[in-house]
């Protein structure tokens, strides 16, 4: 599959459900300390280099439930951009609920089990647990699933260049606002023990 190397598709195939993928993302894959702007790595690159940062690592959890019989999707999260960074997750839909697989240095912002009914829905569980190091609630909008075969064309797979035209396609896409302005003005600070829960295993 889109001249995937036999020992990469073992490594994939082994990964068949999304808390295999989740757990291999966690543990196996460090996380790339590189800001998000300097590395764009296909999948076959985070495998080769065992590491990478949330969209790297959002696109090789989006090759192995490819692999695995699932569609490409992924589900841009967008923040307030004057205070935090976006972040991508691979999406995934089962018994008619949708699920998710993300890397995170934060903790809170990575695997949801397939129970929410709408893209939305699952969106909003991230609500609570997107803050920045000032402790702001920062996440503002999300995109509906955008299906990565679109860009089969550019071998999103195993490019050895980095994605920056798949990175750039992610803000030209449509998203829709999860508050009102007046909602936004009125939000607090997040709470002290959430805060430091989810940077529990934080990479620095």
């Amino acid at each position: 599959m889109h001249t995937l190397t036999r020992q990469e598709l073992s490594i994939l195939k082994r990964l068949n459900t999304p808390e295999k993928i989740q757990r291999y993302i966690d543990e196996d894959i460090s996380y790339n300390k590189e800001k998000d702007g300097e590395t764009c790595r296909s999948p076959r690159r985070v495998l080769r280099d065992m590491t990478g940062h949330c969209f790297e690592g959002g696109l090789l959890a989006v090759a192995a439930l490819r692999v695995n019989g699932h569609p490409p999707l992924v589900v841009d999260l967008e923040a307030d951009r004057t205070k935090d960074d976006d972040h991508i997750l691979a999406v995934f839909k089962q018994n008619g609920g949708w699920g998710a697989i993300g890397k995170s240095n934060y903790a809170g912002l990575r695997f949801r089990e397939p129970v929410y009914r709408t893209v939305r829905e699952l969106t909003m569980s991230y609500f609570e647990h997107y803050y920045n190091l000032k402790g702001d609630k920062t996440l503002r909008r999300f995109s509906q699933p955008l299906n990565l075969s679109r860009f089969d064309s550019m071998g999103w797979m195993t490019a050895e260049e980095d994605l920056w035209a798949l990175n750039d396609a992610f803000f030209t896409i449509r998203h829709w606002p999860l508050l009102t302005p007046r909602m936004e003005r009125s939000l607090t600070k997040v709470d002290r023990r959430l805060y430091e829960a989810g940077k529990t295993g934080m990479v620095v």
